[in-house]
């Protein structure tokens, strides 16, 4: 296990990382007017570019994914839909760059030492945890949490079926901190009832982790076909690039030759 943690170190500290930025922005978040909130968004970016560096271009891409579709999400989901509401009735500008981190740091998680040592028992366990507190939500709890059941069965196929499931599971552990910080500090509240009002929902939904999972599984299978799609645009750039220094090389020289079967005029020595 020591020797997991060691090989895991990089990766541990971007899980790191993400758990002090997130818990640090939430906190000054709370009665924040909607300047400081935008100067946290700033912040977010600028950290989240930074846990970038060190990663490869199929993460980046996917990271990307995350950020431009879990961002229509949550301007369906809050201002329109109504399924939550931040503090000021916007979605917060940290928002964006959280997603990004949040899937970065499951993906560094799940493809830590640890989890290719011990990820069949940690995907276990987790699953697991992930019941008991469903199983809480809907005889328990004072919300009867209706739409956990629902997400927490989408997040058991994902794992059951998915290509990841290492990074579901992390996705789960950082989700689930996530939504009890977030919603015990007053930054989001989620609604009694679904928009149609059938389904009741918990503050936070106890597998709310499954919505997520579809975040990682469309960055899962977009972000590669993206990093192909930039390589292929920068290659192309590239070449074209080449070919107008080429072109311009030719059009130098020929302006510089004399034309063709003339020589130039000697000056008379007379």
């Amino acid at each position: 296990m020591v020797d997991a943690l060691r090989r895991s170190r990089r990766d541990l500290t971007i899980v790191g990382v993400f758990a002090v930025w997130l818990t640090v922005i939430l906190i000054l978040d709370v009665g924040a007017s909607i300047w400081p909130q935008r100067a946290l968004g700033a912040v977010s970016w600028l950290v989240l570019f930074g846990l970038l560096r060190g990663e490869g271009r199929t993460a980046r891409a996917q990271v990307v994914v995350v950020v431009m579709f879990a961002t229509a999400v949550e301007y369906t989901a809050s201002p329109l839909l109504g399924l939550y509401t931040y503090r000021l009735h916007n979605v917060p500008m940290f928002v964006p760059p959280g997603h990004g981190g949040l899937y970065l740091a499951a993906l560094a998680l799940g493809r830590s030492e640890i989890f290719t040592r011990y990820g069949k028992r940690l995907c276990a366990l987790v699953t697991i945890i992930g019941a008991m507190w469903v199983l809480w939500g809907v005889t328990l709890s004072d919300r009867k949490d209706w739409l956990g059941v629902l997400m927490f069965t989408l997040f058991v196929r994902t794992v059951a079926a998915g290509r990841a499931p290492s990074v579901f599971a992390s996705t789960f552990i950082l989700t689930a901190a996530l939504e009890l910080l977030g919603t015990s500090l007053g930054n989001w509240t989620w609604a009694m009832r679904d928009p149609t009002g059938l389904v009741s929902i918990g503050n936070p939904p106890s597998g709310i982790a499954g919505g997520y999972c579809i975040f990682d599984a469309v960055a899962l299978a977009g972000g590669p076909a993206l990093a192909t799609l930039a390589a292929r645009v920068a290659r192309s750039f590239r070449g074209s690039r080449l070919r107008a220094a080429l072109q311009r090389q030719r059009t130098t020289s020929a302006s510089l030759s004399p034309p063709s079967g003339r020589f130039p005029l000697l000056p008379s020595l007379e």
